[in-house]
């Protein structure tokens, strides 16, 4: 939802820095794999040790990449289709580590066993979501709708991890619980939209289901 309304205003901001960074010589591919590998990193080396505040800024500076690869592919005149698939391919390594090293956190250092399932939760419906989008759209349907997609289940996320880092309790309960309810939410969203985009659609043969 947050992608469809800012987009315009963030693009102002990231188009020129993204011109900026092509004329450095830099792919919009190269940048994709530099955040993703910087997400991962920070996420598996900062949360599972419980420097939450410093995992929260690291994963937030690396995720800005992902708006500077669509930026830089805009000034180089389009993206490719080769990078599209790489992009959503590191968008959900990037989401798992996350999600992975804060439930590691939750079992390890907060021995949270409620809160590290919720986080479980958390990265299994965030695949399901992406999922369902982009296997609708091989079949020729529509499921673009929803509560949360990537922007702001990144926002509840890091949002929860440093407001904990910072001190403030049960700043992380509420932020992974608040994002099971949201995705499921989201998750029946999406399933309701292929449903209604599939109507009066002809069946599919066994060749084409698999």
């Amino acid at each position: 939802m947050l992608n469809i309304f800012a987009r315009a205003s963030i693009s102002r901001v990231t188009d020129p820095v993204g011109a900026w960074v092509v004329r450095s010589g830099l792919s919009p591919n190269a940048m994709t794999v530099i955040g993703t590998a910087g997400a991962v990193a920070g996420s598996l080396w900062l949360f599972p040790t419980g420097r939450l505040l410093a995992g929260a800024f690291v994963v937030t500076a690396f995720a800005m990449f992902d708006l500077l690869d669509g930026a830089m592919a805009r000034a180089r005149g389009g993206g490719t289709k080769f990078g599209t698939v790489l992009d959503a391919t590191c968008d959900r390594i990037a989401d798992g580590a996350l999600l992975a090293g804060i439930a590691w956190y939750c079992f390890v250092v907060a021995r949270d066993d409620a809160l590290a399932a919720a986080t479980l939760i958390c990265l299994v419906l965030a695949q399901v979501t992406s999922y369902i989008k982009a296997r609708a759209e091989a079949t020729g349907l529509t499921a673009n709708v929803g509560l949360v997609e990537r922007a702001e289940r990144l926002i509840i996320v890091l949002g929860g991890t440093g407001l904990t880092g910072f001190g403030v309790p049960y700043a992380l309960d509420v932020a992974m619980w608040l994002l099971v309810g949201l995705s499921v939410i989201t998750v029946a969203q999406r399933i309701m939209a292929v449903w209604r985009s599939a109507e009066g659609e002809p069946d599919m043969t066994e060749a084409e289901k698999t």
